[in-house]
């Protein structure tokens, strides 16, 4: 049954508002009977369907691995994720109708700045970052609208650009292509986004989606090839964007079409995370001095608590809205966001962490308090940190003291045959709970 589930998780994606299936003789085009409320695909049975081929309509017979039952319906929020308790969302304004009003005019007003900024499908994007860059970077720190968002991403990302560069490789990649990792993959897709409706069901959409993108990554990149935290950038980006833009927004994260690459995080080592937690720590000593000091006093060090915030940017334990506005920043200014959120997170906890001994304090600093996730509160003060100067300076130490990173590869959109390096000592370095 495994085996002919991987055939069949490889044998089809979607595009739009289609799936897309193949077998040796063709293509086969099924649609996708709905979308639900939050826009996301959802496919109503694979087993049979009218198709065209070579201009005869026929019908004809997908084998497929059968999906899961539907999860019962329950509250969501906003961003389909399912609500843990009834009153646990954004609060509801409905009964206070004035300021509920004045903030939806607002909103307005705001989306039409932005709609006004890109134009149509992002034509005018690239002229109004030109000649009005700080306007760009100031809005993007207040928040992307929600709805225009997967857009400016690939945008600001330049997965765009690739994508428009490379039609037909992520097909060839999902349909003809296999991947080491797909035992690895399919074993972790139930842990992405558990909570989120689109993740769900048990071989749903969702999941195959998840699954497809990081098996044509796996294949594209065999260097890096597939580690546990990739999931959640993909799962995050799936929930904006389809399969393909996702797909390349991965590879340029990671392959660095606009800023450094970032595929040093997954390669064997994980060589890009160890210098970033000795950045980090470093810049810990020197904002923070206090905190620092009581650290090294109780032995903690940042690979306790801050290796995933920059394996996962911030996308697997952080509230979703906080994590949104963190993905906004970081795909148009890089990783020192990473690097002042979690700094800002120590300093508006700093008090009660100092006075904390060491079992408590490791607990602490993986479970921030509500009041210090809020988006307006700890953005502003992360904003207000100034690293960059000082994140290259301590890189040219760290890369002068250690010698150890590998020179990274500029973008490739070849396909390399060669097999990836085993995996064991990353994924034993991940630091994310199951």
């Amino acid at each position: 049954m495994l085996a002919r589930y991987l055939v069949e998780m490889s044998k089809c994606y979607t595009r739009g508002r289609k799936v897309f299936c193949d077998d040796s003789h063709s293509s086969l085009v099924v649609d996708i009977k709905s979308i639900n409320q939050f826009g996301i695909s959802s496919i109503s049975g694979m087993r049979t369907s009218s198709c065209s081929w070579d201009g005869d309509k026929q019908e004809v017979f997908v084998p497929e691995f059968e999906p899961g039952p539907v999860p019962p319906a329950r509250p969501v929020d906003k961003y389909g994720f399912v609500k843990s308790e009834p009153g646990s969302s954004i609060p509801d304004m409905s009964s206070k109708s004035k300021p509920k009003t004045d903030r939806e005019r607002e909103e307005e007003r705001r989306l039409q700045k932005w709609r006004k900024m890109i134009g149509v499908g992002g034509v005018d994007w690239k002229c109004y970052v030109r000649k009005k860059p700080q306007v760009v970077k100031r809005r993007i720190r207040k928040g992307i609208p929600d709805c225009l968002r997967g857009l400016v991403w690939q945008l600001i990302s330049g997965s765009r650009d690739l994508l428009l560069l490379n039609q037909g490789v992520y097909e060839q990649l999902v349909l003809y292509e296999t991947s080491a990792s797909e035992l690895d993959i399919i074993r972790d897709i139930s842990r992405t986004f558990p909570s989120h409706v689109y993740f769900q069901q048990r071989h749903g959409p969702g999941q195959r989606s998840l699954y497809n993108v990081l098996k044509a990554y796996s294949v594209y990149d065999r260097d890096v090839g597939y580690v546990q935290g990739m999931g959640f950038l993909a799962g995050l980006l799936l929930l904006y964007m389809s399969e393909e833009d996702a797909f390349w927004l991965l590879v340029a994260l990671l392959k660095g079409a606009v800023h450094a690459p970032m595929e040093g995080l997954y390669l064997a080592g994980l060589p890009l995370v160890q210098q970033y937690l000795f950045q980090f720590d470093r810049l810990v000593h020197e904002l923070l001095p206090r905190l620092g000091s009581h650290f090294d006093e109780e032995t903690i060090n940042p690979s306790m608590y801050a290796s995933q915030w920059f394996i996962t940017v911030f996308s697997y334990s952080f509230p979703f809205p906080l994590a949104l506005r963190i993905w906004d920043v970081f795909l148009y200014e890089g990783v020192k966001i990473i690097f002042r959120v979690g700094l800002a997170l120590l300093k508006y906890c700093q008090e009660d962490l100092l006075k904390l001994p060491f079992e408590k304090l490791v607990h602490a600093l993986r479970n921030f308090p509500e009041d210090a996730l809020q988006p307006n509160v700890l953005l502003p003060m992360a904003y207000s940190l100034k690293v960059s100067r000082t994140l290259e300076e301590l890189k040219q130490e760290y890369l002068g003291v250690n010698n150890m990173l590998p020179q990274l590869q500029p973008v490739r959109l070849s396909i390399s045959k060669d097999q990836r390096p085993s995996k064991q000592k990353r994924e034993e370095s991940l630091n994310i709970r199951t």
